[in-house]
C-alpha cells in the first residue's frame, strides 16, 4: 500500500515540475517575442527619422585605407623619320644623335691683383657683396695667411674686379685646359690690366649673375693676364682693360655625352653599344666602358683617355663608326663608290675610313694621287691619321704644290704622323718657303714631332722660346694655348744698328751705334718704380731673354722682367720700325670670335640645370628639342669685333647629327 502511494507521489512531483517547466518556456518565448517586436519598432522609427536624427549622431572614424598609386608612365615618343645621307648609312649617326655636342660658354667674376695703380675701388654693390662672399669662401683675407681683408683688397688700386669668360670644348674631360678672356667689370674705373694676375675663380655656364641661383661650377681660371701686345698705350682706339690668360682655364669635371636613339629599342641600343665598345675598347685608367646603355633610348658615353685632348676628334669618329663589325674592306669599298659619285662628301668619307681602321688602307691607297682633289684629300687624311707611310710622299707634294689651304692642311697632317725621316726632311725644306704661313706651319709641325733641329727653352716660367734653322728669318708668337715665341734663323737675326727708338711713351728706350756689340737700354716701370739702365745684347734670341729675365741673387744677369705680352709688344714695335729684318707672324686670336659666335647661337630660355648641380641635362626626358643640323661650331669663325658682352645664356645641351 505504501509502495503504491510512494509511486503516485513521485509521479505527482514529476508532473508539477513538467508543468512549471512548460510555463517557464512559454514565458521566455513570450518575452523574447515582445523584445523582438520592440527592437523592430525602434529600428523602423530610426529608419523613418534617419534624414533628421541621424545627422546628429557622432560616427566612428573609418579605418584608413591604403591606396595604391601607380606611377604615370612616360609617354612613348613618336618614331622619328630621319633622312640619312648615303655616306652615313649604317653608322652610329644614322641611329642616334649625340647630346652634349656643343661648346659651352662659361663665365664668372674674378679678382686681378698685382696691378701698378691702374685698378679700381669703384664697384657695384651687388658685385662687391658677391666678391666678398667668394673671397671668404676661398680663405682670401683670412689672417695670418693674408695681410689684408677682402674689403681692403677691393679698395686697393692694385686690384681690379673683372669678368672672366671662356669656351669649354664639347665633351671635354676633367683637367682639359682652355684660354680665358678677362675684362674690367662695368662700373669700375680700371685703366689697365697689364702685369696683373688673376686669382682663382669659378666659371659656370649660363648668364653672369651674383645671385645664389646659378649653375654648378664646371671650370676654374687663374694665371697671368696677357694684354694685347700690339697696342700702344694711350691710343684712343685700343683698350688695355681686356686681356687673355693662355691655357688659364681648367675643366673640373667631365662634360657629359650621351647617344639618344631616334627610335627607342633595346635591341638597337645593344647594337650601338657593341659597335662603339668594339671600336673604342676600354683603355688603362678608364673606369667604365666607352658606351654604357641606360635604357632603350639612350647610352652614356665616356671619352677614352687617349682622346682626352681631342674630344672633338673622338665625337666625329663616334658618329662615323659603322654598326657592322664584319668585313671593313667591303664597307670601305662602298664608301669609296659613294665618294666618287658625290665628291662633296669627302669629309664624311675620311672620318668613316679612319673609324674602320688600318684594314681599309689597301682600298684607298690608289686614291692618294687621284686627279680630283676632294677624293684625293679625303684618302690622304684617312691615310695620314692611320699613319700609313705611303701617304707621306703624296702629302709632301701637296704641301709644296697645292693651294694655300691644302698646303696648310697637308703640313698639319704630316706633323701628326709617326717617325719618318722623309717627313722630317720635307718639313725642314718648307722652312725656306716664300710663304710665311707655310714656313710657320712647318716650324710648328717640326716642333710637334720633336725634331732635334727645333730647340725649346722655358724663359722665367713666362713663355717658351723656340729656335730653329731657316734661311728666311721669321718671328712667330702664339696667342692661344701655351705662350710661345719662335725665332726661325736666329743666327741671322740681330738688331739693325744704328738704332734709336722710344716705346710706350718713353718708358722704354733703346740706343745703339754701328758696330756696337750691345745696345743701351732705359726702362721705367709703369707703376713709377725704380728705373733700369742697362746694356742689352744685339742678337735677337738673347735680346728676348734679356727682356723677360728677372735679376736675382741666384741669377744676377741683367734683365727688364717684362711679361710675355710686353716682350711680344717690344718685338712688334721693333719690327714695325724695321729694326729687325724678319717676317713677323702672330697667331690668330679666335677666342673672342668663338664666344661671340656661341652667343649668337644661344637662345634666351630658362634652364633648370642652372640651379640644380645634379640635374641631368642630357636626359632625353629633359630635352625639349632636337636639332638636326650640323654643329655650327665647325663653321667658319665670325669676324672678331671689339669689346665684350654680358648676360650670355648657356648654349642648349646640344645635339648635332649631320
Amino acid at each position: 500500500m505504501r509502495h503504491v502511494r510512494l509511486v503516485r507521489l513521485v509521479r505527482l512531483v514529476r508532473h508539477v515540475r513538467h508543468v512549471r517547466l512548460v510555463r517557464h518556456v512559454r514565458h521566455v518565448r513570450h518575452l523574447t517575442a515582445s523584445l523582438a517586436r520592440t527592437f523592430l519598432a525602434l529600428l523602423g522609427a530610426c529608419a523613418l527619422g534617419l534624414s533628421v536624427s541621424c545627422e546628429n549622431i557622432e560616427r566612428l572614424d573609418e579605418s584608413p585605407q591604403v591606396v595604391r598609386v601607380e606611377r604615370e608612365k612616360r609617354p612613348t615618343r613618336k618614331p622619328l623619320e630621319v633622312e640619312v645621307p648615303t655616306m652615313m648609312r649604317g653608322t652610329v649617326a644614322s641611329e642616334a644623335i649625340i647630346l652634349g655636342y656643343r661648346d659651352v660658354v662659361v663665365r664668372g667674376f674674378g679678382l686681378v691683383v698685382g696691378l701698378r695703380g691702374t685698378g679700381s675701388r669703384q664697384l657695384q654693390t651687388d658685385v662687391r657683396a658677391f666678391m666678398i662672399q667668394e673671397m671668404g669662401r676661398r680663405g682670401v683675407g683670412v689672417p695670418p695667411l693674408d695681410e689684408f681683408t677682402p674689403d681692403q683688397l677691393l679698395d686697393s688700386l692694385e686690384t681690379a674686379v673683372v669678368i672672366v669668360e671662356g669656351v669649354v670644348p664639347a665633351g671635354a674631360v676633367a683637367g682639359t685646359a682652355f684660354d680665358v678672356r678677362v675684362y674690367a667689370a662695368p662700373g669700375t674705373s680700371t685703366t689697365s690690366l697689364e702685369g696683373g694676375r688673376l686669382y682663382s675663380c669659378d666659371l659656370r655656364p649660363g648668364p653672369l649673375s651674383t645671385s645664389n641661383r646659378q649653375a654648378a661650377m664646371i671650370a676654374i681660371a687663374n694665371g697671368p693676364v696677357f694684354v694685347n701686345p700690339f697696342a700702344e698705350p694711350n691710343r684712343a682706339n685700343v683698350s688695355r682693360t681686356a686681356g687673355r690668360i693662355l691655357d688659364g682655364g681648367k675643366v673640373t669635371r667631365n662634360m657629359p655625352l650621351k647617344l639618344r636613339l631616334f627610335n627607342a629599342s633595346h635591341n638597337r641600343a645593344a647594337t650601338l653599344q657593341t659597335a662603339v665598345n668594339s671600336s673604342f675598347p676600354r683603355e688603362p685608367g678608364q673606369r667604365e666602358a666607352t658606351a654604357r646603355g641606360e635604357s632603350g633610348e639612350s647610352l652614356v658615353i665616356q671619352i677614352p683617355p687617349s682622346f682626352g685632348n681631342r674630344s672633338r676628334d673622338f665625337i666625329e669618329l663616334l658618329r662615323h663608326t659603322s654598326l657592322s663589325l664584319d668585313a671593313p674592306e667591303s664597307i670601305a669599298l662602298q664608301i669609296r663608290r659613294s665618294l666618287l659619285a658625290n665628291p662633296t662628301e669627302d669629309e664624311a668619307a675620311a672620318w668613316r675610313w679612319e673609324s674602320l681602321g688600318v684594314r681599309v688602307l689597301p682600298m684607298i691607297q690608289d686614291l692618294y694621287d687621284h686627279p680630283e682633289m676632294r677624293p684625293r684629300v679625303a684618302a690622304l687624311r684617312a691615310g695620314a691619321r692611320l699613319n700609313d707611310a705611303l701617304a707621306a710622299q703624296p702629302l709632301l707634294i701637296l704641301a709644296r704644290e697645292g693651294s694655300t689651304n691644302d698646303r696648310m692642311g697637308a703640313i698639319q697632317l704630316l706633323g701628326d704622323m709617326g717617325l719618318n725621316p722623309m717627313i722630317d726632311k720635307g718639313l725642314r725644306d718648307l722652312l725656306m718657303d716664300r710663304d710665311v704661313d707655310v714656313r710657320t706651319e712647318a716650324f710648328i709641325a717640326l716642333a710637334k714631332r720633336r725634331d732635334p733641329a727645333i730647340r725649346s727653352t722655358p724663359v722665367m716660367k713666362k713663355f717658351e722660346l723656340w729656335s730653329g734653322p731657316s734661311k728666311v728669318p721669321t718671328v712667330y708668337v702664339s696667342q692661344a694655348g701655351t705662350p710661345r715665341i719662335a725665332i726661325a734663323g736666329p743666327e741671322l737675326v740681330k738688331l739693325d744698328l744704328p738704332l734709336t727708338i722710344s716705346i710706350w711713351s718713353n718708358r722704354l728706350m733703346l740706343k745703339g751705334d754701328l758696330g756696337d756689340e750691345e745696345v743701351e737700354v732705359f726702362y721705367r716701370p709703369a707703376d713709377g718704380g725704380q728705373h733700369i739702365v742697362s746694356d742689352g745684347p744685339v742678337e735677337l734670341l738673347e735680346f728676348v731673354r734679356f727682356l723677360a729675365h728677372r735679376t736675382s741673387v741666384e741669377d744676377p744677369r741683367p734683365g727688364l722682367d717684362l711679361a710675355y705680352g710686353e716682350v711680344v709688344g717690344v718685338l712688334h714695335e721693333l719690327w714695325k720700325a724695321k729694326l729687325i729684318k724678319v717676317d713677323f707672324k702672330a697667331e690668330q686670336d679666335r677666342l673672342l670670335a668663338a664666344i661671340l659666335r656661341l652667343e649668337n647661337e644661344e637662345e634666351d630660355e630658362e634652364r633648370p640645370e642652372f640651379s640644380d648641380p645634379d640635374f641631368d641635362f642630357l636626359d632625353p626626358e629633359n630635352t625639349e628639342e632636337v636639332a638636326t643640323t650640323r654643329d655650327a661650331s665647325l663653321a667658319p669663325l665670325d669676324p672678331v669685333r671689339p669689346g665684350g658682352s654680358q648676360g650670355v645664356q648657356t648654349p642648349k645641351g646640344g645635339i648635332v647629327p649631320r
